[in-house]
């Protein structure tokens, strides 16, 4: 049997019926060179079960593996990699949704963008299709990473352009490229290993197109909670991780007073919103984690290609944009 030419990436825990609903727009896919690599992160829910029973359309393209325990998002989405055949790796979380012409709109976009490593796509609000969920993710030069345009009307869909990097609930990735950026970070386990990966790529001299026509409908946090202790954790310390372990010293040092006070002003503003010992735990373990990051951070800028002057613009700087949470589509 020949390779496909995408593997798509599906990572399950609890997902309930989510799951059943996303395979099942899966199979319904214009696009029809693609296989479903499956993997379910131990799951108790029975959802796992429920949604290959249910969609026997994907029977023929898809792969599906228990890991027997929660591996994470970024471990299992590597195990899955792993089991790929694809020349792009797409990765969908199991609360996404994709329209029928999700997987057709990136291939186009990837024949329009030769050479261009990643790509995302429009996220709508499930249940809310007029508001967006994100159209790609921001970075800040302060270490704050947000999905562009969450919350904002439909309407302010930005035109196709390049952002910092995909956000991985509706991602594609050229799979060279994916293996040689060694996948997510397993250490992260799960939160913010997509702007990792994105910071990664972008320092190996790669660049992320937003689709606006590759459309999923996204729940988003369907298990985790947006505001649980779990998701503030993880995302509090990875946040940290991604910055001190990706940001090129030229742009890294001469802002870090600044970039302090603005996690100083997350912490206290946690106390307000009921979520201080959970960022306040996020932050201590990623300083007392810092030595392997740190190494890494070594290694990553002797082997950096691009240039500090393209990561700087790729990056988001206005003060603005970081409180309104505002997309960050550039020409592309």
């Amino acid at each position: 049997m020949s390779a496909p030419l995408v593997s798509v990436l599906v990572v399950n825990f609890n997902a309930g019926e989510h799951l059943t609903r996303c395979l099942g727009a899966l199979a319904g896919q214009s696009f029809a060179d693609f296989e479903v690599v499956l993997i379910d992160n131990g799951s108790t829910d029975g959802s796992f079960d429920r949604a290959l029973a249910a969609v026997p359309a994907l029977s023929g393209r898809l792969r599906a593996e228990r890991a027997g325990a929660n591996l994470g998002f970024a471990a299992a989405n590597n195990r899955a990699a792993g089991l790929a055949r694809g020349r792009w790796l797409a990765t969908l979380n199991p609360d996404a949704f994709a329209a029928p012409d999700w997987l057709a709109q990136l291939i186009s976009a990837t024949e329009r963008h030769a050479g261009v490593a990643m790509f995302g796509s429009t996220q709508r609000m499930a249940g809310a299709p007029g508001t967006l969920d994100g159209t790609g993710d921001a970075y800040h030069v302060l270490g704050i990473a947000w999905r562009g345009s969450f919350g904002h009307p439909a309407a302010d869909l930005p035109p196709e352009g390049e952002v910092f990097g995909p956000c991985a609930a509706a991602a594609l990735y050229r799979r060279d490229a994916f293996d040689a950026a060694g996948g997510f970070d397993e250490r992260f386990f799960c939160y913010h290993e997509d702007v990792d990966l994105a910071f990664r790529l972008r320092l190996a001299g790669h660049r992320c197109i937003q689709v606006a026509a590759a459309s999923v409908d996204h729940v988003g946090s369907a298990t985790t909670g947006r505001t649980s202790d779990f998701s503030v954790y993880h995302g509090t310390r990875n946040r940290l991780w991604t910055l001190v372990k990706n940001m090129p010293a030229a742009l890294f040092w001469p802002v870090l007073p600044a970039t302090a006070a603005v996690h100083v002003y997350l912490l206290m503003r946690a106390r307000s919103v009921g979520t201080f010992g959970a960022t306040w735990r996020g932050m201590r373990d990623a300083l007392c984690g810092i030595a392997p990051i740190w190494r890494e951070r070594r290694r990553l800028q002797a082997a950096r290609q691009a240039p500090t002057s393209v990561i700087a613009r790729a990056l988001t700087w206005p003060i603005g944009k970081l409180r309104r949470r505002a997309h960050d589509v550039r020409p592309a």
